[in-house]
């Protein structure tokens, strides 16, 4: 991976991840950086998802594969804000 791919993945994630953040009702207990952190896993691993399902690349923007990333941020905000609320 080059650095405009890291770049742009780091950028992404933020997106991702602040998305993610928002879709989850209530307060969130997490930093930024956690939520950044979240959003560039999801958005990797959305790719991945939405490559074996063939949908990463259509023509235009690729709503799927962007929904599968935000609900897979909104996740792991909701279950990174659970591990920390109980402790």
């Amino acid at each position: 991976m080059e650095i405009d791919g890291i770049i742009s993945a780091i950028v992404i994630g933020i997106v991702i991840g602040v998305l993610g953040r928002l879709v989850v009702p209530g307060r969130q207990r997490i930093g930024i950086l956690w939520t950044i952190l979240v959003g560039i896993l999801a958005a990797l691993a959305g790719s991945a998802i939405a490559g074996a399902f063939d949908v990463a690349d259509t023509e235009g923007v690729d709503w799927v594969e962007w929904l599968i990333q935000i609900g897979l941020a909104a996740l792991g905000v909701a279950a990174l804000d659970r591990s920390k609320a109980r402790r």
